[in-house]
């Protein structure tokens, strides 16, 4: 005798344990206690991400603040509106001033393109700010690339070893916790950068003009 449709599903049919056999205020303890486990140890992704974006407001404040920032910014105003400037001539180190200056104001993608401009040419400082970027964002592959960009002897033999990087991040944790003279954009440079990012229907904000140049002129001088 063939067995029925119904015998089929009764076979099936997932067991289930009465309702009297569960211990919800075990299961409680149980999650409480995996909780905790969770909270006291994070993942080390995690801790390395957190870290990674304590450490690059430090690091773009620092670049900010060098005495040579405005005179870096002026140049790459002056490249970037001359119509006929290649991409290859542009003022490196203002990219990278730049893109220090566009991630404290709170435009991180546009940060992200204008470093791509100095780590492409080189700028190992460049390359270390999207290193720690992308880490902060959990993208590890793109981190450990600008990581090999920033530490790779191969690349250049003056390359900054582990304990040098082990070093920087010494410094900004210091930094972040006792303070130091070097100051975030003020309220007029976030202005100026928001007059920016409006101009134009790109989403990367465009590059700097003279205005911003004097105005990052009158923020080292302070």
């Amino acid at each position: 005798m063939n067995p029925t449709i119904e015998d089929l599903l009764e076979e099936a049919a997932v067991p289930t344990s009465a309702a009297a056999s569960f211990d919800v205020g075990q299961a409680l303890r149980r999650l409480a206690v995996d909780a905790a486990k969770a909270k006291a140890a994070p993942p080390k992704e995690l801790v390395r991400a957190a870290e990674a974006g304590r450490r690059l407001p430090v690091i773009s404040r620092w670049i900010l603040n060098r005495p040579e920032a405005a005179a870096q910014i002026d140049r790459l105003a002056r490249d970037t509106q001359d119509d006929d400037v290649q991409e290859e001539h542009l003022d490196i180190d203002g990219a990278l001033v730049y893109g220090a200056l566009l991630y404290l104001t709170g435009h991180p993608e546009s940060a992200q393109f204008w470093w791509q401009l100095a780590a492409g040419a080189g700028r190992r400082a460049a390359a270390y700010c999207l290193h720690l970027h992308h880490l902060a964002l959990g993208e590890l592959k793109e981190a450990r690339h600008w990581h090999h960009q920033v530490t790779d002897s191969s690349l250049d033999s003056e390359a900054p070893d582990a304990d040098f990087m082990a070093f920087m991040g010494a410094v900004a944790l210091y930094v972040r916790r006792h303070g130091s003279e070097a100051t975030g954009p003020t309220a007029v440079l976030e202005m100026e950068i928001d007059r920016l990012a409006t101009r134009g229907q790109c989403v990367i904000v465009s590059g700097p003009d003279r205005r911003l140049a004097n105005r990052l002129a009158d923020f080292a001088r302070r």
